[in-house]
């Protein structure tokens, strides 16, 4: 069985509005990476994400970039410490594909899938995780974009 999941958002921008709220780090710092995002994701180039609520630099090394209709990257897999022990070394990637597809001039569906965790119920904890997370930015570029506002400002 392949542990993956996948998530999607209807956000009332056009396509190329919303493809650049992902791609351009400056965007993506306001409503997503509260701690920076260190470029642009540029196919081929490993970009430093940080958040507020995880710890240290978060490598994200990006496979392809089509504009305007999908991201593809790979990052470490996260699985949380299991009870009273800690967190087990992460030495594997798991990969993320965005996809964005116009739904008219002034709507566009996002897509996140998620996949590539070790078939194990640390792993299966840490896809439902990630999940959340994606969740989360989804509905945070949504809010960002729809109505200028930043659900994560003062979360943490």
């Amino acid at each position: 069985m392949q542990l993956k999941f996948q998530i999607q958002t209807k956000i009332q921008k056009p396509i190329a509005e919303v493809f650049d709220a992902v791609y351009n780090p400056t965007k993506l710092s306001t409503y997503f990476t509260t701690g920076g995002a260190s470029a642009p994701l540029t196919e081929g180039t490993t970009v430093i994400w940080r958040f507020a609520d995880y710890p240290g630099d978060c490598p994200v090394t990006v496979k392809k970039v089509t504009p305007n209709q999908q991201i593809i990257f790979e990052w470490p897999a996260y699985e949380p410490p299991t009870e009273n022990k800690l967190p087990p070394p992460i030495d594997y990637k798991t990969t993320v594909e965005m996809t964005f597809e116009s739904l008219g001039p002034a709507n566009t569906l996002v897509r996140i899938v998620e996949s590539g965790w070790r078939e194990t119920q640390q792993s299966l904890d840490g896809s439902y995780g990630n999940c959340m997370g994606w969740t989360q930015m989804s509905c945070c570029l949504k809010a960002f974009l729809e109505y200028e506002i930043n659900l994560r400002k003062n979360f943490f």
